[in-house]
């Protein structure tokens, strides 16, 4: 999508911020004990209330409101009967349709007790995502923000996942430009214009490098196996850099 007019804007703020106050509320109802399905619940009740509608389920079927996944599990996991624990890795990916305009944000929270290590991971996905978004802008290479976050990983010892990409968004969940790389790819040779929609959402691991398909038809898995994050906004490429739509409050 390219935002051509006021109205449009709008309507990608709004539905920008449903989903960012989704993932909030999400985050903060997290406790050990609770399954993933109570999890996806909150979530669930929270579109319905604003008046959207969850993207993967109403789009492609997807067994869930949300996507939850857990520890090795690092996207597209289903809710459902397993139960969050002390310690674990969970990642939450809100994505929703309201008045015909999507918007798709993620993050990963550490389940307290959190060791160094995991606290760390996250902090620095956070800053992986960041480094990728300040590349965006109207007439700015789409494979700066690729090379930005490998630039972050590198100089940081982490591992990227490198067959989960940022997308295009606006109209429908997954839209032109799509498989827009968050790791260095030399191939890349898109430009952004004055009004692209597009995610920006890194996978940041300890060790993986691929998502692999396990035992069901959506979750994907870490290979090899490791820690990862993901962090993601929705933006608008503009003259003067990223809008940022999922952001809560705004």
């Amino acid at each position: 999508m390219t935002v051509s007019n006021d109205d449009e804007l709008a309507g990608l703020k709004r539905i920008g911020r449903i989903v960012a106050e989704t993932l909030e509320v999400m985050g903060r109802a997290i406790e050990p004990g609770m399954s993933t399905r109570d999890l996806d619940g909150v979530g669930r009740a929270f579109l319905e209330a604003a008046g959207a509608r969850s993207a993967p389920e109403t789009v492609y079927g997807f067994p869930g409101a949300t996507c939850i996944s857990v520890n090795e599990e690092i996207a597209h996991g289903i809710p459902g009967d397993r139960r969050i624990g002390p310690g674990d890795l969970v990642n939450i990916d809100v994505s929703a349709e309201k008045d015909g305009y999507f918007a798709d944000t993620g993050a990963s929270f550490a389940v307290p007790p959190v060791t160094r290590r995991v606290e760390r991971l996250c902090k620095d996905g956070r800053r992986a995502m960041w480094a990728g978004l300040r590349q965006v802008g109207a007439g700015k290479p789409l494979s700066g923000i690729g090379r930005a976050v490998g630039t972050f990983a590198g100089k940081n010892g982490y591992t990227l996942v490198r067959n989960l990409a940022s997308h295009g968004v606006g109209l429908s969940l997954h839209e032109e430009p799509t498989e827009i790389a968050t790791w260095p790819d030399p191939s890349e040779r898109r430009i952004m214009t004055e009004g692209m929609v597009l995610t920006v959402e890194p996978f940041l691991s300890l060790g993986a490098d691929f998502a692999e398909d396990g035992g069901d038809p959506w979750t994907l898995y870490s290979r090899p196996r490791a820690l990862t994050v993901q962090y993601e906004h929705t933006v608008v490429a503009t003259r003067n850099g990223p809008l940022i739509l999922t952001m809560a409050g705004a």
